[in-house]
């Protein structure tokens, strides 16, 4: 059976008739692949702006082998460096399933599938603010700030002459997903030098995983904390709650719950996922570039060799306890130390893989030299 859920790197509903169609961009892939999409995006408020410099960050729908997809909280966060502005995620159809396009900070707001997150960023581009001399400043209009802000002014044209759609739809392409690929423009932001998500917002995805009541299974689609004032504070009067849902719930066919329990739980080495290399942000430097890609590449290659190596320790051990008839208790301890080791290396893999990738996507003055 073809599996509909691959888990490449991060452990970061009734079928849908999905029609075929290409990526509709190139952008950084985290590596997260699941068969079916995501909610619609929660109806919540925005939460005012805790301090002068902080960057509003939508909230989405993340996902998880074994608890499926829950909500991020939207957040405010301090920008990594003056100058770059946020590029949110998206979720996007492509090659059989629904794949993360991670986001990322830059000096320009690129291609973020055309979903609607609100509060300045409608679909297609941004209109939150605006850098200028080293400092930000805040519309109104669009984003909430409190009495001691000064590098404010208010643009209510960004909403009357921007085509808004109003909906909450949160992915792009398939069946039912928002039709829109990248612009030039656009796709000409993504060659530019780009940091990962800083360590907030890491932080703020972590807190919501652990947090079951975030579960889209639990909330069914209309999350008790749909934003925050500050990263990580889930309590308080800080917190917004969801007014709504944004639209009707669909639970998970048992179909996905079960590939999924396999996905995570894999017995084996050979049940573990190819490794493929991950595509980095772009520095703005083609020489770096190609030498993360080769990087990247070399440890695919090596966890791909650990991989057959441990499945063929696992096949002699398993060929010898048939052939010598070890009794089931000495079969089943076999099996769960096959099991144990395979997950081991599953989680080592997985944080080779991010530290990696959190090495080479750092701002250059934090980058080892």
């Amino acid at each position: 059976m073809k599996k509909t859920l691959r888990f490449l790197l991060l452990a970061l509903l009734v079928p849908l008739m999905l029609q075929s169609a290409k990526p509709a961009s190139a952008q950084w892939y985290v590596g997260i692949h699941v068969g079916f999409g995501p909610p619609p995006l929660p109806v919540y408020d925005l939460p005012v702006c805790p301090g002068d410099g902080y960057m509003w960050t939508p909230g989405y729908w993340a996902w998880d082998p074994t608890d499926g997809y829950y909500w991020v909280p939207g957040t405010w966060v301090l920008a990594p460096e003056p100058g770059f502005l946020w590029t949110p995620g998206w979720w996007g159809w492509g090659d059989g399933g629904f794949f993360w396009h991670a986001g990322y900070w830059g000096p320009h707001v690129g291609f973020y599938g055309g979903i609607n997150y609100g509060f300045g960023y409608f679909g297609d581009g941004f209109y939150g603010g605006r850098w200028q001399g080293g400092h930000f400043f805040y519309n109104t209009a669009v984003w909430r700030v409190g009495g001691g802000f000064h590098n404010v002014y208010r643009d209510d044209t960004v909403i009357h002459n921007t085509t808004i759609i109003n909906n909450h739809i949160s992915y792009n392409g398939g069946q039912g997903g928002i039709d829109r690929h990248p612009t030039p423009q656009e796709e000409s932001y993504e060659h530019e030098r780009h940091i990962a998500p800083v360590a907030d917002q890491t932080r703020q995805v972590e807190m919501a995983h652990s947090n079951p009541q975030l579960r889209a299974s639990v909330n069914h689609g209309r999350p008790e904390i749909a934003a925050t004032a500050r990263p990580g504070e889930f309590s308080g009067h800080g917190v917004v709650k969801a007014s709504e849902a944004g639209g009707e719930y669909h639970a998970p066919p048992a179909r996905e719950a079960e590939e999924g329990a396999h996905a995570e739980n894999p017995a084996h080495a050979n049940q573990l996922p190819e490794h493929h290399p991950e595509q980095v942000p772009s520095t703005g430097n083609p020489k770096l570039d190609k030498k993360y890609q080769q990087e990247q590449q070399r440890l695919a290659d090596k966890q791909n060799q650990e991989h057959q190596k441990l499945w063929q320790r696992q096949q002699k051990e398993d060929e010898q306890a048939q052939k010598r008839n070890y009794s089931a208790q000495r079969k089943q301890q076999i099996e769960q130390r096959h099991q144990q080791q395979t997950q081991q290396m599953q989680q080592r893999h997985q944080e080779e893989t991010q530290r990696m990738t959190q090495r080479q996507s750092a701002p250059r003055e934090q980058r080892p030299r």
